[in-house]
């Protein structure tokens, strides 16, 4: 390694690709700004595509201003949380810009999650208004009255389709669980009727880049999700670093909306992306193999931001060699390394290219993407370069300070507009994470010559599965109220569709007896599917520290060692 070179050199600028600029010139607009702007330039284009069912951007706009008007009539002012626990459907992205439009503060939140991590998230944001759908709005209201929630708002999946689906889903629907009869409740209102009896009149409210735009939450390493508190200044910048970053890319994308907008990732890099450049989003609500097949065929799409998971999915599926998926020639890959034989392959298969980048929920959340275009040095196994106007460095991971030289691994730290404002009711947290001026990710990363970056190890203890992060303390925490259970210690272990699984190591209370079975349905109704161990190992003790403190790095060791 070259001695010379140095973090505060930023010697990854000479490897940007021709037109990406160090600091954008960055445009005092928020997100719901930018929507206007597009529906002015693009009033008729396609903006939204549900299953066949399209709305262009001026009806997108007019459905943005009716549920931002009714927000206003339920009471929702400026600085107020409003909760939205949608797949990714229409209402999803009218709900969201709605909530900008009048101020308030917009909490996304994960389908899948259980009653327990849903009434957190409700509880910790505060959230006045809940957005969901018609199979979750039974627990919703019974769930209403554990939290400061007043109005509940349902749609449906088949609010939105063509002619003749929209005829057949009443009598389909129910039979494959896509719909569910919703019982009259107070306070709760059906999507398509306040749609169609309020007028698009949202009051005016003045945003700033230095207001909260959304509450996005992360479980982090250790304790409950918090809040990540991502300013419009956060979300705005974003979009506008990743324009900068790709120069080349024009408004004619047909995107595919198949990563989840409730999750930051989806949400910056496709829908607010798309609606910033006036692209065509493709929704895809579940993004399973055969629904991104079924996608690819019917829509065409040219612009994929995917999760490992799913290009592996759409590879192994039968109908993958049989389909031509050349449209598609922009593709970014996150989440987890992409192996390179899927990244060779599926190039092949399209013609185009995949960037892998890196991102935290804490930066709104893209920091790093490998150059692209013609003469750009893609290094495959790297994260890429810090995006513009992004500052990084590496530093020393036992006093958190002293930069390492080039080439050694430490703690990666980043310093860029897109990074939070802090945690939401956690100062604590936030003071750590935030430590003078920059965000300590906690994952360990070096940097080459180049100013190329690689992440040497993930959080310690955060296991990636499908594209989900999973944070090992939220299930050992629900395994410690288990009555027959003294210890528990979940770790992730290789599995082959979904990159990672969970396993739990458990230490029964001496006499008690148990099965794995009857401990993996202990927690069915107490975490989303996802989190769900796929092995309990039972044992007499786990391996510790001399203060006591489980080394879970020996678990993992001890289980790749035993699966080679």
């Amino acid at each position: 390694m070259t001695a010379t070179v140095a973090y505060q050199d930023k010697p990854w600028l000479k490897h940007y690709q021709s037109g990406v600029p160090e600091v954008p010139k960055y445009e005092n607009l928020c997100l719901p700004e930018f929507l206007d702007r597009t529906v002015s330039r693009f009033p008729n284009k396609m903006a939204l595509n549900f299953e066949g069912y399209t709305l262009n951007y001026a009806q997108l706009k007019d459905m943005v201003d009716r549920f931002a008007t009714c927000l206003h009539n339920f009471g929702v002012r400026k600085g107020d949380a409003v909760a939205i626990l949608l797949p990714n459907v229409i209402p999803c992205v009218a709900a969201y810009y709605a909530i900008h439009r009048i101020g308030g503060i917009a909490v996304m939140n994960n389908p899948l999650y259980s009653d327990r991590e849903l009434e957190h998230q409700l509880n910790d944001s505060g959230s006045k208004v809940l957005v969901t759908i018609d199979l979750l709005a039974k627990r919703m209201v019974a769930l209403r009255p554990k939290t400061k929630i007043k109005q509940i708002v349902y749609t449906s999946i088949g609010d939105y389709l063509p002619f003749p689906k929209n005829l057949l889903f009443p009598l389909v629907g129910k039979k494959k669980g896509l719909l569910a009869d919703v019982a009259p409740a107070d306070e709760l209102y059906r999507w398509k009727d306040l749609i169609a009896k309020t007028q698009p009149a949202p009051p005016k409210v003045k945003l700033s880049f230095d207001d909260v735009a959304m509450y996005q939450y992360t479980g982090g390493t250790t304790g409950v999700s918090k809040g990540a508190m991502l300013t419009h200044g956060n979300l705005s910048k974003q979009v506008q670093q990743g324009a900068a970053w790709f120069p080349h890319v024009d408004t004619e994308n047909i995107a595919m909306g198949a990563l989840p907008f409730f999750h930051v990732f989806g949400l910056s890099c496709v829908m607010n992306m798309g609606i910033y450049y006036g692209w065509g989003i493709i929704l895809i609500p579940k993004p399973q193999p055969d629904q991104l097949i079924a996608s690819i065929k019917k829509t065409k799409p040219t612009f994929a931001a995917l999760v490992p998971t799913m290009y592996i999915g759409i590879l192994q599926h039968p109908e993958c060699g049989s389909i031509d998926m050349s449209s598609i020639d922009n593709m970014f890959s996150g989440s987890a390394p992409l192996p390179v034989e899927v990244i060779k392959e599926f190039e092949a298969r399209t013609k185009g290219i995949i960037v892998e980048g890196y991102g935290l929920t804490e930066s709104s959340p893209v920091t790093h993407i490998n150059p692209c275009g013609e003469g750009s040095l893609r290094k495959v196994g790297s994260i890429g370069l810090p995006v513009s106007d992004t500052e990084c460095r590496i530093v020393d991971l036992n006093d958190g300070k002293t930069d390492v030289p080039v080439g050694e691994s430490g703690e990666l730290l980043i310093r860029g507009p897109q990074v939070m404002k802090g945690y939401l009711n956690r100062p604590e947290a936030t003071a750590e994470t935030l430590a003078d001026g920059w965000l300590h990710t906690g994952d360990i990363a070096k940097m080459d010559d180049d100013g190329y970056f690689y992440i040497i190890d993930r959080k310690k203890d955060m296991v990636i599965s499908g594209g989900y992060n999973i944070y090992p303390r939220d299930i050992e925490e629900i395994y410690f109220e288990h009555p027959k259970v003294v210890e528990a210690t979940a770790i992730g272990i290789p599995h082959p569709s979904r990159g990672e699984a969970v396993k739990v190591f458990i230490v029964l209370k001496e006499g008690e007896t148990a099965t794995q079975e009857e401990m993996i349905a202990y927690v069915a109704d107490k975490l989303a599917k996802y989190k769900w161990p796929t092995e309990i190992e039972f044992r007499k003790e786990l391996p510790k520290t001399n203060v006591g403190k489980v080394l879970r790095k020996d678990l993992r060791e001890e289980e790749l060692k035993r699966r080679k």
